[in-house]
């Protein structure tokens, strides 16, 4: 079975009858990181394989610390044997280090789980933040809006996302600006 075969398979065990919604929210980041593709290079399947996992940390038969990332990665790493990078971009997906900080388990993930190359950690920031929790696609802004209204301004991932923003926009601009880039290069003249 290849990664991405693999990936989905496993992220619809985790998710798709215990979370349906995040079920729907994985699926929809996964398509956005199919849509990078031009961008990604080899990395392409790789990403699209995190895009799909990145959120398995929030399963009911998993979740131990309560933060999705270190429990996701955690999970792949010690019962999957995953990729490692798959494991990376999972453990710091969406400025993940910004909320650990916030509940006190940065030094957790840090020393667990090195960073992956900063283009795909981009890419799957945009990926992520560019799709509802429905699955279907938004802008950076909406997404924002909505993570914060539907927890609230004062809580943990309230005040992470809040926090988070300016790197979320820089990314999507960074993104962003890579996609022009390989859609002149394939212009013709």
């Amino acid at each position: 079975m290849g990664l991405t075969a693999w990936a989905y398979s496993l992220s619809e065990s985790m998710l798709a009858e215990p979370l349906p919604r995040r079920w729907a929210h994985s699926l929809g980041v996964a398509e956005r990181a199919r849509s990078l593709s031009p961008i990604l290079g080899r990395d392409a399947e790789l990403l699209e394989a995190a895009a799909v996992l990145h959120d398995v940390g929030y399963s009911p038969s998993i979740a131990t610390t309560g933060f999705h990332p270190l429990d996701g990665a955690r999970f792949l790493r010690d019962q999957e044997g995953a990729d490692e990078r798959v494991v990376r971009l999972v453990a710091h997906h969406s400025c993940a280090l910004l909320e650990a900080e916030e509940r006190g388990l940065r030094h957790d993930l840090e020393t667990e789980f090195e960073l992956e190359k900063p283009e795909l950690v981009d890419a799957l920031i945009v990926s992520d933040m560019t799709t509802t929790p429905d699955g279907e696609h938004t802008t950076p802004a909406a997404r924002l809006d909505e993570i914060v209204q539907r927890y609230g301004p004062d809580t943990i991932v309230g005040r992470f996302i809040q926090r988070a923003a300016p790197e979320i926009y820089a990314a999507t601009k960074r993104v962003e600006g890579r996609l022009t880039l390989a859609q002149a290069a394939t212009q013709p003249m």
